[in-house]
């Protein structure tokens, strides 16, 4: 980075902290920043348009009005500028070129003097946006609906002077819609809604199989969009100045095609996952696609995947090619990209076999952008994902992920350190942006709980300087939710965070496939004494989020943020007794010795506590997962099409028949044996699928 640019983020970085403190939080944290000393009610406001405003002005205009009356109950006209009555002070939206262009494009440059900055201005004679284009002055409403201070009637703006710019060009967010379940339209709409908020300008809809195509009646059927639909999320987000980005796998990732049998014969292995390149019918089948996928994205970008072509060398080696699996490679990717390329797309790949087999770097398709992905940071340099991109001069942005794809609630720690270190890197690589993934893999996940990862994947690459992240949460809720509430949201996100870490020590990375686990396996019982500590840490965590998003609800806050949160509050809390019950069976079992004591104390210390058809510690975990069930239900289908949830509640289910299992296994032994007969351990007693317990007596 040169002297002038880290001289400029350290002013940036100054302006924007003189008298934040005193204000609402900005997210993203505008380039420049000038606060005065007084503030501007918004009683008597109108909203003015310019002479040269286009129909984006007025949507930009209408939203800031609607905006207003959710926030403080008043009205706000919007007229033409000029034409504002006696005592009227005006909020003028002051765009200046004629010729508007809503949506990010090949060759979008950042910087103060870019398409997308904006300048807002309040005083006591009123209201400013100016901005090149609609983009620029919906960006400046929405930071103008950030300055909002105080409640209802008397809620005012605080005098200020902004100058403000994207840091990075493209600031995308990437929804995967193809592992778990599928998002409705609606759903994907709140989305967008909630993304341009941060100032988010691209959206990466991540589908393998599930957009309807002409001609694939069977393929994912029940859970995809149809094409009517997909054109509908295109037209909202550019109304929102995001454009709505394809993102596809067309090379592996595709078992929902190849296990139909009529396209088995495609795949490099029998009902596999990756196209046989060398096969004739696949580049006609690819071209069918790339034809209609362009028919339905107007998007100048797409991303076709390429990704993870895990099965290419063993198919090569299986068939006897002579050409390298890099080869095969290169001449998919580039008959894939040249379709598109012909549409007038510019063409996206993910980078990991491309940093795998570099040497195949020059051979890819000219005006290729490559995509780095990775969602930990233990090298925070990337250089294995960066290193041969950068040196070989290839286009790129860095994609990392939102942590919640395989987890109970999301890691927020691991999230914001991926995104923070990534950028970074991305910056000194000079990445063309960032792409922020919220992956489904665990076909488990509530996507709303991912909001605050995505709000900070937005903000992070428009912003110049890093992200607060030890404010975030804060910050973020007092964006979010009403003053009275939004101390209870960054409570409730802290805790779930810290709950989240503690219960990985035990279950790993994958804490949601470690829910459903047997915690008398011995793989989790051996070490459950050495966690007993982070158990109860994460029962504390959980509970104690638990009882702030109740309190917000109480308090009316919006059920659509925080209904998911609950219910991964309330499976940690969960999660932590499963995993607790265990250790306390074992210390009253193991309190016996050797033999099976009399029948008043294996009554009092054992049946009553352990077994007992209510409030026991096996009674209670059935009550507790079948209680957690519809709430679950519910909000996937708040969420989702009911595409799937058979399957996942199928997890639900077989959670309360292990618990009933492991109640009728202790009940078969307590009426198999009797006081005086010897005690096996318990973990056999209950990993033993046909028991016979034999009477000394």
């Amino acid at each position: 980075m040169n002297a002038k640019k880290s001289l400029l983020m350290l002013v940036c970085l100054v302006l924007c902290r003189c008298g934040y403190g005193e204000h609402s939080p900005l997210l993203p944290r505008p380039q420049q920043v000038q606060y005065g000393s007084g503030s501007v009610a918004l009683h008597g406001m109108r909203i003015m348009l310019a002479s040269s405003a286009v129909p984006a002005d007025r949507f930009a205009a209408d939203q800031l009005r609607s905006w207003i009356q959710q926030r403080t109950g008043l009205e706000v006209s919007i007229g033409a500028f000029g034409n504002s009555a006696d005592g009227e002070t005006p909020i003028l939206l002051d765009r200046e070129d004629t010729k508007d262009e809503p949506l990010a494009l090949p060759g979008e440059k950042p910087g103060p003097d870019s398409r997308e900055a904006y300048e807002l201005t309040v005083t006591q004679q009123g209201v400013k946006v100016h901005a090149r284009s609609s983009a620029g002055i919906y960006y400046g409403v929405e930071t103008l609906r950030q300055l909002v201070e105080g409640e209802g009637t008397a809620a005012a703006l605080p005098e200020v002077e902004i100058h403000d710019w994207p840091s990075m060009q493209y600031r995308g967010t990437m929804v995967d819609i193809s592992h778990g379940p599928l998002p409705t339209e609606q759903e994907i709409e709140r989305q967008l809604d909630f993304l341009v908020r941060w100032k988010a300008n691209q959206y990466y809809l991540y589908t393998e199989d599930s957009i309807e195509l002409t001609g694939y009646p069977l393929l994912t059927l029940g859970g995809r969009l149809t094409k009517d639909e997909v054109r509908r999320i295109v037209a909202y987000g550019r109304d929102r100045h995001i454009d709505v980005i394809p993102n596809f796998d067309l090379y592996g990732h595709q078992h929902d095609l190849f296990r139909i049998e009529r396209y088995s014969e495609l795949s490099d292995e029998p009902h596999g996952t990756e196209f046989d390149a060398s096969n004739p019918k696949v580049a006609a089948l690819l071209t069918d696609w790339v034809n209609q996928f362009a028919d339905i994205f107007p998007s100048p970008f797409v991303s076709i995947g390429f990704d993870e072509t895990f099965q290419i060398e063993a198919a090569t080696h299986a068939t006897g090619s002579a050409a390298a699996p890099a080869g095969m490679f290169v001449k998919q990717l580039s008959a894939v990209a040249s379709g598109f390329q012909q549409r007038g797309k510019t063409v996206m790949a993910y980078d990991d076999i491309m940093v795998k087999y570099p040497q195949i770097i020059p051979q890819l398709p000219k005006r290729l952008i490559a995509v780095a992905w990775y969602y930990t940071s233990e090298d925070p340099t990337y250089r294995r994902w960066l290193g041969p991109l950068e040196t070989l001069h290839l286009p790129h942005i860095v994609q990392p992920g939102v942590t919640s794809y395989d987890d109970i609630s999301p890691d927020f720690d691991t999230t914001f350190e991926n995104i923070d270190t990534f950028l970074a890197a991305g910056r000194h690589s000079g990445a063309l942006g960032l792409i922020n993934s919220v992956w489904a893999d665990d076909a488990q996940l509530l996507f709303r709980m991912s909001l605050p990862g995505m709000a900070y994947g937005a903000a992070a690459p428009w912003q110049g300087v890093p992200m607060d992240r030890a404010n975030f949460f804060s910050d973020y809720a007092k964006q979010m939710y009403p003053a009275a509430m939004a101390a209870d949201l960054a409570s409730a996100l802290s805790h779930l965070t810290t709950a989240e870490t503690d219960i990985k020590k035990l279950l790993g990375e994958q804490s949601m496939f470690g829910l459903w686990e047997d915690p008398f396996f011995h793989t989790y019982y051996d070490k459950l004494a050495a966690h007993r500590e982070d158990l109860h840490q994460t029962r504390m965590h959980a509970e104690q989020a638990e009882a702030a998003l109740l309190h917000a609800k109480s308090l009316g806050v919006d059920p659509e943020t925080v209904n998911s949160l609950l219910i991964g509050s309330e499976l940690l809390d969960y999660v932590g007794e499963k995993f607790q019950t265990p250790l306390d069976m074992s210390a009253i079992w193991n309190s016996f010795g050797p033999k099976r004591p009399v029948a008043d104390t294996w009554w009092n210390d054992w049946e009553s506590q352990v077994t007992h058809y209510d409030h026991s510690y096996v009674t209670d975990l059935m009550d507790r997962i079948a209680d957690l069930k519809p709430a679950y239900q519910a909000e996937w289908l708040q969420e989702y099409a009911p595409y799937r949830l058979g399957a996942a509640l199928g997890r639900w289910d077989a959670e309360y028949q292990y618990w009933r299992g492991v109640h009728e296994k202790l009940r078969h032994f307590n009426e198999s044996t009797h006081a005086g007969d010897l005690l096996p351990k318990l973990n056999e007693v209950l990993e033993d699928p046909h028991p016979s317990w034999t009477s000394t007596h």
